[in-house]
């Protein structure tokens, strides 16, 4: 295990490289994970990805002070990961180094001219549900139970809303609401952003039933509730991520599915059969909160499909 990984309560534990250079480097250090970095998924994939560099430089008796491009260098070229990973671990270390540098702990980034690998991704790898899967994803919540109705209303949130898991499990209450006769959900999206989308017939109507059923009113209650395994209510506490892939992983089962479908192709989902219906790329984005075009365009699957009409166009004398 990395020497530096989120303890308890998701404390930082110093790795040996740090703590030897000193009580600067140790504040410096935890400066940058601590109030620099304000995401915790970040600063998990930080944490181990720079203490897998410690490791490494440990090992080889390297300290801190002569952590040099060259070593940089060194440990991503033998880095055993895919070229995704190696560009994610080395943008990581030269963030760190850059908070250490220009806190005078280091004279310079010794990451910053380091060049990872080429690596393009053109298409994402979350499974895509077609039509009739996600149609049987919704039936497989039983609607007749007060569990079925909120994994029903979230299903078709992130669906309809083309939504990450973690922006619809933090919102309240009062993120939904009416405005000119239609509903509307605003969503905590990444780095404290809320971003308001007006909600798909279907989904209002599922998130309509569910909160009427489950008594969720008050305004600075969680939409989505865990649930009480002995009474079926809602506790009053929001859904963890993990309970949610769980539910979804039990719904994919029971519509005969498999075990591939996760969170997140909901999302791709729903941008996939937006674009096959005729939905721009633009307006998908719009919908999608994202910053560029190129990410949502990772979700889009709608161009994947080959017409077997395409194949025949080749004719030849044989």
């Amino acid at each position: 295990m990395s020497d530096l990984i989120l303890g308890a309560q998701g404390s930082v534990v110093l790795p040996a490289l740090i703590f030897e250079a000193g009580d600067a480097a140790q504040k410096r250090f935890l400066d940058f994970f601590l109030v620099t970095i304000r995401n915790p998924n970040t600063r998990a994939a930080y944490g181990y990805a720079t203490g897998a560099f410690f490791n490494w430089c440990q090992e080889r008796r390297v300290t801190l002070s002569q952590v040099t491009p060259m070593v940089v260098s060194a440990y991503i070229e033998h880095h055993p990961g895919s070229p995704l990973t190696i560009k994610q671990h080395l943008a990581a270390i030269r963030c760190l180094f850059d908070h250490l540098a220009t806190g005078g702990i280091v004279p310079f980034n010794p990451a910053a001219p380091v060049k990872g690998p080429r690596y393009k991704l053109t298409k994402g790898k979350t499974p895509v549900l077609d039509q009739d899967e996600a149609v049987a994803m919704l039936a497989a919540c039983d609607a007749s139970t007060l569990i079925g109705q909120r994994d029903r209303a979230l299903f078709s949130v992130m669906l309809y809303s083309f939504a990450r898991i973690s922006a619809v499990l933090a919102t309240r209450f009062e993120d939904y609401h009416r405005k000119s006769g239609r509903a509307w959900l605003r969503l905590h999206e990444k780095g404290g952003r809320f971003h308001e989308v007006p909600l798909h017939h279907a989904a209002d109507r599922a998130l309509s039933d569910y909160l009427e059923a489950a008594g969720v009113k008050e305004k600075k209650a969680w939409i989505f509730q865990s649930t009480d395994a002995s009474t079926g209510l809602v506790t009053g506490r929001a859904m963890t991520r993990a309970s949610a892939l769980e539910r979804v992983k039990t719904a994919a089962q029971s519509a005969g599915l498999g075990d591939k479908i996760s969170n997140h192709s909901f999302r791709a989902t729903g941008i996939t059969l937006y674009r096959k219906a005729g939905g721009t790329l633009d307006k998908a984005q719009q919908i999608a909160g994202h910053a560029n075009a190129e990410t949502t365009r990772l979700y889009d699957r709608s161009g994947d499909e080959i017409a077997a009409s395409e194949v025949e166009r080749i004719e030849l004398c044989i």
